[in-house]
């Protein structure tokens, strides 16, 4: 098979949801599994339906995985080789980190990179949770590093940070290789969201979880007083 050239395997990469799997599963078993890399077309179906580190869980059978992995080897995403001695074809990516593309991260860009790929957009606290499996990971203070240079390089952006959604404590951030998105629409959907919600009891805005919280507080502080009341006047037990 031809050697794919640096110009060839550098035109417009934009995945399917399920050549993102793809290529993230071959990105992680290249690192937590070497010894059993590349992988044959068996392995990278079981790889894609894998229960664990996966969001959402598919159920994708051979010819499906088959028809993408050929869509992505033509883009020159993917390369096929056949082991020593042995006709089963093995494929392993050549998406980023090869002598073959400009896509060059860090071991720390790679897994978060994988990461988003493998279970969508996640919170920099998640990313450093699920990520340390496949790199060393010191703090938050050096994802929220990567997710910056990520989204910021010249020849990106290839992550991007969503508005903060209700009730959490930080924003989500999603990969942009399976297409842009559009941050100022989802946040506009998101304000124009929370009175609807209120109106027909869908989730409550955070001035109504504090007001809730407040009587909470207020009953706790009456109740109490009044045990207080009781041992005071000798009629507790």
């Amino acid at each position: 098979m031809p050697v794919p050239t640096l110009a060839e395997h550098t035109m417009a990469l934009e995945l399917s949801a399920l050549e993102a799997r793809i290529v993230g599963c071959l990105m992680e078993k290249q690192v937590t599994t070497p010894d059993q890399y590349p992988l044959s077309l068996n392995a990278l179906v079981n790889a894609c339906n894998q229960k664990s580190n996966r969001d959402p869980v598919l159920n994708l059978d051979e010819r499906e995985v088959q028809a993408a992995v050929d869509g992505l080897v033509r883009r020159q995403v993917v390369l096929e080789k056949s082991g020593f001695g042995s006709r089963v074809q093995k494929y392993h990516q050549i998406f980023c980190n090869t002598q073959f593309g400009s896509l060059k991260f860090s071991p720390q860009q790679t897994a978060i990179v994988c990461e988003l790929l493998l279970r969508g957009p996640q919170t920099p606290g998640e990313l450093r949770t699920h990520a340390a499996r496949m790199a060393p990971i010191h703090g938050l203070e050096e994802v929220e590093t990567a997710l910056e240079d990520l989204a910021t390089r010249p020849e990106g952006p290839y992550v991007v940070r969503l508005p903060r959604e209700p009730g959490r404590r930080e924003s989500r951030y999603a990969q942009l290789f399976t297409g842009p998105i559009d941050v100022a629409a989802l946040e506009a959907a998101q304000v124009a969201a929370l009175p609807a919600a209120a109106a027909t009891g869908g989730a409550p805005t955070l001035s109504a979880r504090v007001d809730a919280l407040e009587s909470e507080v207020a009953v706790l502080r009456e109740q109490l007083l009044q045990l207080q009341a009781r041992f005071d006047n000798g009629t507790g037990t």
